[in-house]
Order: structure tokens, then C-alpha cells, then sequence
């Protein structure tokens, strides 16, 4: 095992490195900069001026080794835009975005796990092409058109629930008025995740239970719920645990547009924040956070992989 996390650990730092490489490139190379958000009758000296403050007039790659001598120190950098630290907005923005990402997570598991069983076992019935049916328009319809509707629906002609923001924080937080903001915001993640979970789910447990060992379960005479609960679910799960570790960046990128919808102060907002204002550290910081993320999740998928499958040995 320790082996196992010191390789995973390795290419990881790789992957760290290759990703920093690539983003601070392609940032510094786009057309435009800092200097170009500047009000408009600004003069040139004065957008002169601010490049040489900022240190844009380096080479790229001075640029970057400075960069990245100060991260791996744990130092990110100062927004252009607040002139606040990069890792303070960071920690800022980060534990809204977890709030959405775990509660998809937790839902999209337990409800497309049950639905793809549940799809499996009736194969061919109405229950199985209603649930393929309402995947297929979940994996259809987009984002942003059914953030819309839904706060049409729900905020503006129900009144139900709120079109925007985080709701109450700190001494004056409302459990009602926390969990309401999350419902629509939460609904819309979840449709990016769940429909892939449930199929992947369903095609898994149709090979698991057609075969020979579970006949045999089958013909010793043991109840059906214990054939398709603890002997066929657990195998079934193999592939559904790796496709979560692959939803994972979907989701955070997913985060992006349902956060700008919904007004939700999270990364995802933050990163819109950080392109309109060509806010390079902060670009750069949110990528690595995002990146740090997505490891440590892929990292944890294959723990769990290890433990559903004995076969795994991670050594």
C-alpha cells in the first residue's frame, strides 16, 4: 500500500507540474493581459506603467520559474483585481463549491445505484424505459436552459424556493433558508452526474447477474434480494466507482455555469471572475486547487476500488 500511495503520490506531482506548464502558457500567450481592463482613456504610459508593476514585462518563462518557486512554498500570489492574497479568495469560495459537489455526489450515488439496479432487474419492463427515458433527457438537456426554467418555474411563478445566493451564513444562519438555496443548484449538478451512474449501473449489473456464479447462488436456494444485494451489487459496483473518479471534473467544470445561474459564491463564479479580469495568479491558483482536487478524488476512487474488488492488490 505504501508503495502504491508513494508512486500515486509521484505522478501526481508530474500531472501538478504538467498542468501548471500548460495553463500559465496559454494564459500569458492570449491576446489581451491585466492592462486591457483598464478604463479606456486610460494612456498608454499609464498601461505601460502597470505592466512593468505586475512584472508582465519579464519573459514568460522568467515569469513562470518565479511562479512556481513561490507555490510549491505555498504562496499563490496576489490577485490583480482585490490585491488580496490568492489562496485567501481561494478558502473564500471553496467550501460553497464543496457544499454542491458533495451533496451531488451523495445523491447521484444513492439514487442512480437504486435506479440502476432497479433498471437491471425489470430489463425490458416500464420501469426500466421510463428510468432509460428520463437518462436519456437528463444526459440531453442542458444546463443552463433547465438552471433557467427551474428558477422560472419554482423562484418567479411558485415562489418555492430562491432564484440566488448562498443563503444565511455565520450567527444569522437558516437551516430552511440553507437548504433552500441549494435544492434548484443542487438539482441541476445532479442531472450531470445521475444519468451516467444509473446507466453505468444498470449495463454492469445485467453482465454481473447473467453470470454462472450467480446461478449457482441462484439454484442453492438463496432469497433474491441476497443475490442481487450482496453478491452481484458488489461486483456491479467495480466500474460504477471508477466512472464516479472520471464525473468528478464534470462536475467541477458543471459547478462553472450552475454557479453563474444561480448566483452561488463559489469557485465557479470565481473562476469567471478571474477571466474577465485577465486575474493570471488567480487563474493559475484555481487551477492548481482544481487540479489538487481532482487527484485526491482519483486517488481516493481507487482506494475504494481496492476494497470492493479483493483482486485489486495496490502493492
Amino acid at each position: 500500500m505504501l508503495r502504491f500511495l508513494l508512486n500515486r503520490l509521484g505522478q501526481s506531482v508530474v500531472l501538478l507540474l504538467i498542468v501548471t506548464v500548460i495553463t500559465f502558457f496559454l494564459i500569458n500567450l492570449a491576446p489581451g493581459g491585466p492592462a486591457s481592463t483598464m478604463r479606456m482613456e486610460a494612456s498608454p504610459e499609464e498601461r505601460q506603467a502597470m505592466i512593468e508593476k505586475l512584472g508582465l514585462d519579464q519573459p514568460i518563462y522568467v515569469r513562470y520559474i518565479d511562479w512556481i518557486t513561490h507555490a510549491v512554498q505555498g504562496d499563490l500570489g496576489i490577485s490583480f483585481t482585490s490585491s488580496e492574497p490568492v489562496i485567501q479568495r481561494i478558502s473564500e469560495r471553496l467550501p460553497y463549491t464543496i457544499e454542491l459537489t458533495v451533496f451531488t455526489i451523495v445523491i447521484s450515488v444513492i439514487v442512480g445505484i437504486l435506479l440502476g439496479v432497479l433498471s437491471a432487474i425489470k430489463r425490458g419492463k416500464a420501469q426500466d424505459h421510463i428510468i432509460n427515458f428520463m437518462s436519456v433527457i437528463g444526459l440531453s438537456v442542458p444546463a443552463f436552459w433547465l438552471g433557467l426554467m427551474l428558477i422560472l418555474l419554482f423562484s418567479i411563478t411558485l415562489g418555492w424556493l430562491p432564484s440566488s445566493g448562498v443563503g444565511s451564513r455565520g450567527a444569522d444562519f437558516d437551516l430552511w433558508g440553507w437548504i433552500s438555496h441549494l435544492i434548484l443548484p443542487v438539482l441541476i449538478l445532479t442531472t450531470t452526474v445521475l444519468p451516467n451512474i444509473v446507466r453505468f449501473t444498470r449495463s454492469s449489473m445485467l453482465e454481473v447477474i447473467s453470470q454462472n456464479y450467480i446461478r449457482t447462488v441462484r439454484a442453492k436456494g438463496a432469497k433474491e434480494s441476497i443475490v442481487l444485494y450482496v453478491h452481484a451489487l458488489r461486483n456491479a459496483l467495480i466500474p460504477v466507482v471508477t466512472i464516479i473518479g472520471v464525473l468528478i471534473p464534470r462536475l467541477l467544470s458543471g459547478a462553472v455555469i450552475t454557479e453563474a445561474i444561480f448566483g452561488w459564491t463559489g469557485i465557479g463564479t470565481l473562476i469567471i471572475e478571474a477571466a474577465r479580469g485577465r486575474d493570471y495568479p488567480l487563474v493559475m491558483g484555481v487551477t492548481v486547487m482544481i487540479t489538487i482536487v481532482v487527484v485526491v478524488c482519483n486517488l481516493f476512487v481507487d482506494l475504494v476500488y481496492s476494497r470492493i474488488d479483493p483482486r485489486v492488490k495496490n502493492v
